[in-house]
């Protein structure tokens, strides 16, 4: 089967290029399953209801969250109620919503989806080697193909999780830096792995952010309002090719698509 993972959806124009552009890629590309990180969906930072929706109503199979999940205290009934949503499971298990989920897909598999958030150059949470070897025991065996987001900064975290997990799960794929890596591999246990799938959204920016306002800010250290910027729109994601089986990964790649041809 074939499962696309979309980077970090960043505000507005990252909704549109998804909306826009998904019903076309899953036909040329003939994906079973698409999977978006969408932390930053909302004007930058956090997630609604109505843009969930907007995004399921695309063609999104399931979300997977980031350290931004709670800036919208409206989205925690969603992580509460929804079957294809989850959040980072080394997050307290007070925290609203899963920490996996089960989708089947249109081929008819099952596919679990996972969060964990790294620890290097991020704000304190729980380990994510150890909340990601929970999870795995609690998914149900016979659900082989199971894809992991590890939203993280430093790639040294990353390929540890890539190799943590290798054999365990389909794919360990990275977001959180809005910069895409060229490293996708299958590692030697089956499991796909790249540190960082990208962005989608506006890149004639600062990982989505005016750069008049980010170069200001720097520069000057006087506060600025750091919008989401809006030109050369880009969807940037990676498609995994795994054997329905074993739950091996077959096949990797990055596929970009631009919103404006001429970029």
């Amino acid at each position: 089967m074939r499962i696309l993972l979309i980077g970090d959806i960043v505000g507005k124009p990252g909704v549109r290029v998804v909306t826009t552009a998904l019903a076309g890629l899953r036909q040329r590309e003939q994906l079973d399953l698409v999977i978006a990180n969408a932390e930053n969906a909302l004007d930058g930072s956090g997630l609604s209801p109505t843009i969930y929706k907007k995004l399921i109503a695309a063609g999104v199979d399931g979300i997977t969250l980031g350290d931004h999940i709670y800036r919208r205290n409206e989205i925690a009934s969603v992580l509460n109620s929804e079957s294809n949503i989850v959040k980072p499971a080394n997050y307290p298990a007070k925290a609203p919503g899963k920490n996996f989920a089960i989708i089947q897909a249109a081929s008819g598999e099952r596919v679990a989806i996972i969060s964990l958030l790294g620890r290097i150059f991020m704000k304190p949470v729980d380990c994510p080697f150890t909340a990601a070897d929970r999870v795995l025991s609690e998914i149900p065996a016979e659900v082989k193909i199971r894809l992991v987001d590890f939203h993280a900064e430093a790639t040294s975290d990353k390929q540890l999780m890539g190799r943590y997990l290798d054999g365990r799960v389909s794919a360990v794929l990275g977001t959180h830096t809005h910069v895409t890596t060229a490293d996708e591999q299958i590692l030697p246990g089956g499991t796909a792995f790249q540190c960082d799938i990208g962005m989608t959204g506006p890149h004639d920016s600062i990982l989505g952010r005016r750069i008049d306002r980010v170069l200001e800010t720097t520069i000057t250290f006087q506060p600025t309002q750091f919008d989401v910027a809006t030109g050369d729109v880009q969807l940037h994601g990676t498609i995994v090719d795994v054997d329905s089986a074993t739950g091996r990964a077959t096949a990797i790649r990055r596929i970009v698509f631009n919103e404006d041809p001429v970029n």
